[in-house]
């Protein structure tokens, strides 16, 4: 099964093929999104990957109403937890992201109506509206990325694919501007990536190969000339990372 990233980890290699790029609307999933690309920052997301298990224990499964009471007691256990990635800055933006998503709701707003309002492009099959958590409403998206219609050509190698756009920008003013921190348009970029804003499986990729083509894809049944299958053991985080690597 060609694969543009993930191969030789069976963890990696799930990720791939049931998460990245598949769209993500509800509000503790990203939450945690949001809050494990910033500790991703300057790391390789394999790393994140490996300790989201303890990220979740660490942190109350994400639910922003439980992060939103932790104490400086709490901040000291993260602190000292071998599990996650200690780093004080990330953990205080975890956890006034939390509150930011609280104000959010409080305002009857959410943060995937807040996401989505800055995906690039419309798509296909958008019908009704899904309420949040505060009775607030946000466009519903079709469950496939397959549905969504690019801007741009599929890219061929992972020199093609942006480390940040106008969109995650735009978006990152937007989550800034509601309370949110180290939301830079780097990280939220690799958010849009993650969650299915955008889909940035390289052309040849065996997830590109089982959706149909959007208007402007570049789709082939097997890698062709100038498409990039990362070959068994390597992982993008060694190039060029679709998954960005600064705030």
């Amino acid at each position: 099964m060609p694969r543009c990233f993930g191969y030789g980890d069976p963890l990696y290699e799930a990720y791939h093929d049931s998460e990245w790029g598949v769209p993500v609307h509800g509000e503790r999933e990203l939450y945690e999104r949001v809050s494990l690309e910033a500790f991703q920052s300057g790391l390789a997301w394999i790393t994140i990957l490996r300790k989201r298990p303890a990220f979740r224990a660490a942190f109350a499964g994400f639910e922003p109403e439980r992060v939103a009471r932790f104490t400086d007691d709490d901040v000291a256990r993260l602190l000292a937890d071998a599990g996650i990635v200690r780093n004080r800055a990330k953990i205080e933006a975890t956890i006034a992201n939390a509150h930011a998503v609280l104000g959010l709701w409080e305002r009857d707003e959410t943060l995937s109506g807040l996401f989505w309002s800055h995906a690039p492009a419309a798509p296909s099959g958008a019908v009704g509206a899904a309420a949040g958590p505060s009775g607030a409403t946000s466009p519903s998206f079709s469950a496939t990325h397959a549905d969504r219609e690019p801007l741009r050509r599929r890219p061929l190698t992972w020199a093609d694919v942006p480390s940040q756009t106008d969109e995650s920008r735009a978006l990152a003013k937007s989550l800034k501007a509601a309370g949110f921190r180290f939301v830079g348009p780097t990280i939220t970029y690799a958010a849009m990536q993650a969650c299915g804003l955008v889909d940035d499986h390289l052309a040849g990729c065996s997830s590109v190969v089982a959706s149909a083509p959007g208007p402007g894809s570049v789709v082939a049944s097997a890698p062709g000339p100038g498409s990039i299958v990362v070959a068994p053991g390597q992982h993008p985080d060694e190039a060029v990372s679709p998954f960005g690597t600064n705030p």
